[in-house]
């Protein structure tokens, strides 16, 4: 697994603060002509055009800036796992590709696991994602974008209706937060969606614009960089999750 230097430096961050707390040919010339005495030429198998077999048809849908990636197979992008407590475990967090889901199961608390596309550095873009929770009530799921040496910013939404826009640079820093209605608890599905557009971030909840979406931002003013998601085990546990797609796309 390469390394991304962010997320290291986050990773150590929060653990330390944890631990602290408790890429010309011419004419020819024109031949005689001859007799008519044709000879005939043994007919060529016809080529039959190769087929792709079925291994490269399930593979990713993760090609260019824009697509839709629906998760037929592991489109093997960046994965890290930050902790956040130290009696829980990383390696606990097991990730597998069933039925065109991405299934995420966190059985310790406090694990932040990060799924990022690097194939592309976006500066103005918008990111989509559709979920299902079917574990436990209490757990998070965030979009970021502009993912670089310098950070990244992040729209993370809990299942008991809270939301919160961070710029995490050194450490997480609430640029914002509220509550919504639109937000489906319990076992159900729920849209959620990011757009970085110049220095405007806004945000959606099954298509609902939450007040203070969007928010103007300037201090940190990420340019560029990667775009995903995370799935986040918070106090209760065990959290499963199923993620049907992600959408990358023009603002």
């Amino acid at each position: 697994m390469k390394v991304f230097r962010p997320f290291i430096f986050i990773a150590i961050l929060i653990l330390v603060v944890s631990l602290a707390c408790g890429i010309d040919f011419g004419d020819e010339p024109t031949a005689p002509p001859q007799p008519q005495q044709q000879q005939e030429q043994p007919q060529q198998p016809q080529q039959q055009e190769e087929q792709p077999t079925e291994e490269q048809q399930q593979q990713s849908s993760s090609s260019g800036p824009f697509f839709t990636e629906e998760f037929d197979s592991d489109p093997n992008w960046y994965y890290e796992v930050i902790q956040d407590n130290p009696d829980s475990d990383p390696d606990s967090v097991s990730v597998e590709f069933d039925d065109s889901l991405m299934i995420f199961e966190i059985p310790e608390s406090f694990l932040y696991a990060y799924y990022i596309y690097e194939g592309y550095s976006y500066d103005n873009v918008r990111v989509d994602i559709s979920v299902e929770n079917r574990g436990v009530n209490s757990q998070q799921v965030s979009l970021v974008c502009r993912v670089g040496e310098n950070g990244w910013y992040e729209f993370a939404v809990q299942s008991d209706g809270l939301w919160f826009l961070y710029a995490v640079s050194g450490g997480y820093d609430r640029l914002t937060n509220g509550g919504s209605n639109d937000i489906n608890q319990g076992k159900a599905v729920n849209e959620y969606s990011l757009v970085c557009d110049d220095d405007e971030i806004s945000f959606f909840i099954n298509g609902e614009e939450p007040k203070g979406s969007p928010y103007k931002e300037s201090e940190y003013s990420l340019r560029e960089g990667g775009v995903g998601f995370s799935i986040s085990a918070l106090r209760a546990v065990p959290v499963q999750i199923e993620v049907d797609y992600v959408k990358i796309s023009e603002p």
